[in-house]
């Protein structure tokens, strides 16, 4: 059996305990060398095998679940944050299907869920941001056109890029090509809940030079949209007594209540 399991962003103990119970009954471990915490393969077992997928390809990597499933071992492969995201693993199960392997997912915490906790920020804020996209720029990699950030920008909601830190200079052109004015709210979370995290707040202007001066080039998220600011919203109904819901009957609040 194959399991797919999201290592969480960074904090050992932000894996979820689904994972840790499968890390810790693995016979291999393939893992995304480049950004899990090597801390957590301090809970595999002893004799449990280790690769490093970042130095394998899409065929090293099957070849090695191949082998591992036809002697019956049980398979980690530990990706960062949660695999659904930018995980590319729709190939590697396809091709596992092809083989008539058996795999499952375990979901994770995904960076995003990361950066909104190292902020202390809710994305999506009554009156301010209901929606909230997650993307990333075009790169050596390419995105379709109408999914490109110019395009994605039109709607002036809460966007989170993954994978665009070192694309400041475009991006920023194309964030304000698409809508957001200049001085749109911004955020760079660099590494988030690791120990050495690092948060920065600017605007849509400013992305470049506040990445410079604090020597981010890599592994950080990119927030933009006025729920950055964490300001300016409506109170929710969810808990408002004059709004009545299927547990709570409405009621008049007192004057001055809260």
């Amino acid at each position: 059996m194959i399991h797919f399991v999201g290592a969480g962003p960074g904090a050992v103990d932000l894996i979820t305990l689904r994972g840790k119970q499968l890390i810790e009954a693995a016979d291999v471990i393939i893992y995304a060398g480049s950004l899990v915490n090597p801390a957590l393969l301090n809970w595999k077992k002893e004799g449990c095998a280790l690769h490093d997928s970042a130095r394998m390809t899409l065929e090293q990597v099957v070849a090695v679940m191949r082998r591992a499933a036809a002697e019956g071992k049980l398979v980690v492969r530990l990706h960062t944050g949660d695999p659904s995201i930018y995980g590319a693993i729709r190939e590697q199960m396809d091709v596992l299907e092809k083989l008539e392997i058996s795999y499952e997912v375990c979901p994770g915490v995904s960076s995003f869920c990361g950066a909104a906790a190292a902020l202390k920020m809710e994305y999506t804020l009554p009156g301010v941001s209901q929606s909230v996209i997650l993307t990333r720029m075009a790169g050596r990699t390419p995105v379709p056109e109408r999914e490109s950030v110019r395009a994605f920008a039109a709607h002036g909601t809460t966007m989170i890029l993954f994978l665009s830190a070192g694309l400041l200079p475009a991006l920023r052109a194309e964030l304000i090509e698409g809508g957001y004015p200049p001085d749109t709210p911004a955020a760079i979370v660099c590494r988030a809940s690791w120990p050495d995290e690092q948060t920065c707040l600017c605007t849509v202007d400013t992305l470049p030079e506040t990445a410079v001066q604090h020597n981010i080039t890599k592994t950080a998220l990119i927030l933009v949209g006025e729920a950055v600011r964490q300001s300016g919203y409506q109170r929710s109904k969810l808990y408002d007594p004059t709004f009545e819901t299927g547990y709570r009957p409405a009621s008049a609040a007192p004057e001055g209540e809260t």
